[in-house]
């Protein structure tokens, strides 16, 4: 009340204006270069900074979150081999509801089939939390980081299948120590699950 409160929001202020003039003097090279923008995206960073974009884009943190992307692997004969199983516990979980989901069905019997015939992200919706991908079993559908979506018109802010698709290689890219993780864990499944096949076999 007695106006302390304004002064000490007005020392963090100039504080961190001082810090930008004092960084520039120790770094000469904090601009217009791989080291200065790398510099610029760390914690280490003091004061106030400017990314000159689109010249410059900051390096982003693994954890990033942008919209979400389904995870296909690349065959041998250069097919796509799409992890979603199309169950649904993705559009389940968003608390927007910015999901659906038509599950591609057997031409021949009409049965339903472990993956998706249609898939739909309207992202002028999408919070970016991150909830569809924490909750699939599958690790099909990851966070992205590409935030570069601008268009004119509303119509292509619905994102469908085949511009959500994205390889593995580039999730691998993009979240290595993720992707290290996940497929450490899904080895260990894998192993359990032999492992306890051979012991059934080995009882009969």
């Amino acid at each position: 009340m007695d106006g302390r409160g304004i002064l000490n929001g007005l020392a963090v202020t100039i504080k961190h204006f001082i810090a930008t003039y004092v960084d520039d003097f120790k770094r000469k090279n904090r601009y217009f270069t791989p080291e200065g923008v790398k510099y610029r995206s760390s914690p280490e960073v003091e004061g106030i900074f400017t990314i000159q974009y689109p010249e410059e884009r900051r390096i982003l943190h693994e954890n990033f979150r942008y919209i979400p992307f389904l995870v296909y692997d690349e065959g041998e004969d250069g097919q796509r081999d799409i992890r979603c199983t199309a169950c649904g516990i993705c559009a389940k979980v968003c608390p927007a509801q910015t999901i659906w989901i038509v599950r591609a069905k057997d031409p021949e019997t009409g049965r339903p089939l472990s993956k998706p015939a249609e898939f739909y992200i309207d992202t002028t919706l999408c919070m970016n939390c991150g909830l569809c991908a924490e909750f699939c079993p599958f690790d099909a559908i990851i966070m992205d980081h590409d935030y570069e979506i601008a268009v004119y018109s509303k119509d292509h802010m619905v994102f469908d299948l085949e511009r959500l698709l994205k390889s593995a290689s580039y999730y691998q890219r993009i979240r290595p120590t993720q992707y290290a993780e996940k497929a450490a864990e899904r080895e260990a499944k894998a192993k359990a699950k032999a492992a306890k096949a051979a012991r059934r076999g080995a009882k009969k």
